[in-house]
């Protein structure tokens, strides 16, 4: 399906749920600075209202974070375009609303006035997501229709990305007339979704949270998320499991519950088994690695490389985890336990929003029921089916020595710029798109620290690599942008080898040069960059690995000789 010429398909959806993490992102100082704020921690009303005005504007932040994410270079004009729809579609939208007789039923005119007002706006804000969330998708799709639009030399000056926001405010005027005049058939029909999903009992928490888990290799998660997060239910004006219970409904927070057990508890349990069971000559090396994943997952909720980690070495233990998630929010609800978060289910928010939060002292048991749990299943089925779990592979991933920026490791494993389209982050992972699938190395990316490699389409990879994501994103983008090296000298580069007699052996494979030397020591690597090579990586069999680009085959040409 094409949407504004670009094909909707599941690959397309990708850049929905890393711009749904945009918004998101902001909640945990948000809920830090609201809670701090309450009566019953530092009771400064003016500290609590500059919390409480994030979650009183999500719809505006959804979008911005929507439309730069769905744009194609994620151009700040789309992001422009997104809040221009949104204001041109709320402001429409309030003023076609009409409130039912009843509301203003025996109030003289100004009351009237002022009840039919207050009416409006409670109305659009509780749609106010799911248009935050519209006008940024239309924002995004007109800004790679129209961004580089030309318009008549009179017109010029409005051509281009400033096209963008003016048809973006026209479509915003339609989104008005179906938000205004439709209003009722909408509210009809979220309020129908909530008394379904709430309805659902056990069973509509058991399917979330498992499906949660299991959406997580595709990163649509976060959809199912905002659903569960930012629609469904209301309490005086506040929508969603998140934000009504911030706003101190003592029936939220069934849909984030269920997941303290598990991130707290549960898996990193399931890290010490993997210790456990890792071979002993490899438990030195995979026991840092598995503490910092647990602790992060204990302490910030941060699950994603843990089960990135044991995803596809082990899919039956993960099958086991969405199961076990599903499981947690049916116990923690018939247990009566009301736990919510800014950020995750981790010790931080847990501790933040003790105060707020219903029957809390029973997550002890709970997660301690839980540890017991993840601990004993993960070290039977690993035991009994011999499941590679880190530190139980063959061999360890071989980790060359990179010689060079991170950005330019990266870049090289991912098969060079020429192989990269765009480069995006969320919360953990990298996003980007590629040209070409095979030219991408996955085990030099797990060589740089990668958790995993998920391939949701022909074209689009995401890279596991933590809460760092953005900022490796940032450095490659960066080093993308900055162009390749100058041509590669061979004469230079000779002498930065320590000389044509220093080398012993010499082979082009792609855009490398790998050689063998006589001497290593004789290696100057800032004169072989500064000659024209791109990366120097030592490999594990002590070969030197020259990239060199469109260079490679010349160079080799050159030096060929003298092997």
């Amino acid at each position: 399906m094409k949407v504004f010429g670009r094909t909707i398909s599941a690959g397309a959806l990708q850049p929905l749920g890393r711009a749904l993490m945009l918004p998101i992102a902001v909640l945990p100082v948000a809920g830090l600075i609201l809670r701090i704020g309450q009566p019953d921690l530092a009771n400064v009303a003016f500290i609590a209202a500059a919390g409480n005005a994030i979650f009183h504007n999500l719809g505006l932040l959804f979008a911005i974070g929507v439309a730069v994410g769905f744009a194609r270079d994620g151009n700040g004009a789309a992001g422009l375009a997104g809040v221009v729809c949104f204001l041109v579609a709320s402001a429409g939208a309030e003023a076609l609303i009409t409130p039912a007789p009843a509301v203003v039923a025996g109030l003289s005119a100004k009351l009237a006035d002022l009840a039919t007002a207050d009416f409006r706006a409670q109305a659009l804000f509780k749609l106010s997501v799911p248009l935050g969330i519209l006008s940024g998708l239309i924002a995004g799709g007109l800004y790679n229709r129209f961004g580089a639009i030309k318009l008549p030399d009179y017109l010029a000056f409005f051509g281009g990305r400033r096209f963008v926001p003016i048809v973006s405010g026209l479509a915003g005027l339609a989104l008005a007339a179906v938000f205004g005049f439709g209003w009722s058939g909408l509210d009809v029909a979220i309020d129908s979704l909530s008394r379904f999903i709430v309805g659902a009992g056990p069973i509509g928490l058991f399917l979330y949270g498992a499906l949660n888990r299991l959406l997580i290799v595709t990163g649509l998660h976060h959809i199912l998320n905002n659903i569960a997060w930012f629609i469904i239910g209301d309490f005086h004006g506040a929508t969603g499991d998140l934000n009504r219970f911030f706003a101190g409904d003592p029936t939220a927070g069934a849909f984030m519950a269920g997941f303290f057990p598990v991130m707290m508890f549960g898996l990193p349990a399931a890290c010490l088994a993997m210790f456990h069971e890792a071979r002993p000559e490899r438990r030195a090396e995979t026991g840092g690695l598995l503490l910092s994943l647990a602790l992060t997952s204990f302490l910030t909720g941060v699950t994603e490389p843990i089960e990135f980690s044991f995803m596809f070495l082990a899919p039956v233990l993960y099958l086991l985890h969405a199961l076990f998630t599903g499981t947690a929010m049916v116990i923690m609800n018939a247990l009566g336990v009301r736990l919510g978060f800014g950020f995750s289910a981790g010790l931080f928010d847990y501790l933040l929003n003790y105060g707020k939060a219903t029957r809390p002292l029973l997550l002890l048991p709970v997660g301690a029921a839980y540890f017991a749990l993840y601990y004993g299943v993960f070290r039977a089925f690993i035991r009994r089916f011999d499941l590679k779990t880190p530190g139980r592979e063959a061999e360890a991933p071989a980790r060359g020595a990179a010689i060079g920026s991170r950005a330019e490791a990266f870049i090289l494993a991912l098969g060079g710029a020429a192989n990269l389209g765009a480069v995006g982050a969320c919360a953990t992972r990298l996003r980007l798109t590629i040209a070409d699938q095979s030219a991408v190395d996955e085990a030099r990316l797990k060589a740089l620290g990668a958790h995993g490699v998920v391939r949701p389409s022909e074209h689009d990879l995401q890279v596991i690599v933590g809460g760092a994501a953005d900022q490796i994103a940032r450095e490659i983008s960066e080093a993308v942008a900055a162009g390749p090296p100058p041509s590669a000298s061979t004469e230079a580069l000779a002498s930065a080898l320590g000389g044509l007699g220093n080398l012993a052996g010499l082979v082009r494979r792609s855009s490398r040069v790998i050689v063998d030397l006589a001497d290593p020591s004789l290696v100057d690597t800032a004169a072989a960059r500064a000659a024209g090579a791109r990366d120097l990586v030592i490999s594990p069999a002590g070969k030197l690995h020259i990239i060199l680009g469109p260079e490679a085959e010349r160079v080799a040409q050159a030096l060929q000789p003298v092997g």
